[in-house]
């Protein structure tokens, strides 16, 4: 990649560049090619020990690029309160690393003693929304800093919802204060999954809060009743259509931090790399904008 004219963040935030996911299998390509990316993202279970390689590697790797630290245990979603002591974890590692950008999912993944290694949807009700809200009080006052709350990939709705998604979420950010971590690859997936307008689903969130975007590849299947299904696996190149939307977005929003996730069939960092360059020259169009 060649270096970027795209404007630079205040401290304390991304740039309004594109940024990979941080993958164990490029440390050492990242370290000897200092590729010419905005930003590394983390997963931040992944590194709630005390040391060892990853720690080693990614101490190294901060010291040149700005880190967005994306949890994904934290189960903002569940019935139950949250752990108190991942939450301890997730700040002794935010003051270590001192991340522009944290961000969590809207989703649960605890019931009781046991954690389902999954990020599971919930009914958009008026007592789900308060507990939300409660947990992601809880998250900003004891971490003293706002997070993002990323929009979900579903593949079923409840039928006890009695509020739209987009009108979730919008309650959510305006209750906390919290960001947007707008995904525009779930968004594209669970419209189509779902039956809904996607456009109208975009018109519906809270944009102006939008803090990050996450462009990722999914997977196509069939329902029962033969139905097109993508799922959001992670595992290939961004598809044509969430380009097409990532597009039109930047033109509403102009430049915002953007990620290429990629967490399975994990390609060269070169690969990875285009595809965060062709996110970075719509940036560049949307900035000159």
């Amino acid at each position: 990649m060649t270096h970027s004219t795209l404007p630079r963040a205040p401290a304390g935030r991304l740039p309004a560049r594109a940024g990979i996911g941080l993958k164990s299998q490029h440390h050492r390509d990242v370290l000897d090619g200092r590729p010419d990316l905005g930003f590394f993202e983390i997963h931040a279970e992944n590194y709630m020990v005390a040391g060892g390689p990853f720690h080693h590697y990614l101490g190294l790797i901060r010291a040149d690029y700005p880190l967005s630290l994306h949890g994904v245990g934290l189960s903002i979603g569940a019935e139950q309160p949250l752990d108190q002591a991942h939450l301890q974890r997730l700040a002794a590692l935010i003051r270590r690393y001192e991340p522009a950008s944290f961000s969590e999912h809207l989703a649960w993944s605890t019931h009781g003693e046991v954690f389902l290694n999954d990020l599971l949807p919930l009914a958009y009700d008026q007592a789900n929304l308060m507990r939300v809200c409660q947990h992601i009080d809880q998250v900003q006052s004891h971490l003293q800093r706002q997070m993002l709350l990323e929009n979900p990939a579903t593949y079923l709705e409840f039928d006890d919802s009695s509020l739209a998604e987009a009108e979730f979420i919008s309650e959510v950010v305006k209750r906390t204060g919290c960001g947007l971590l707008l995904d525009l690859s779930n968004a594209y997936l669970s419209c189509i999954n779902h039956n809904r307008d996607l456009r109208a689903y975009l018109d519906a969130l809270p944009l102006q809060a939008v803090g990050e975007i996450h462009l990722a590849g999914f997977a196509e299947d069939q329902d029962a009743a033969g139905a097109r299904l993508l799922i959001d696996h992670h595992g290939s190149a961004v598809d044509d259509a969430v380009w097409t939307l990532y597009r039109e977005t930047l033109q509403r929003l102009g430049p915002v931090p953007t990620l290429i996730e990629r967490d399975n069939e994990i390609p060269p960092l070169a690969v990875l790399s285009r595809e965060a360059e062709r996110a970075e020259g719509l940036l560049r169009k949307a900035a000159a904008r």
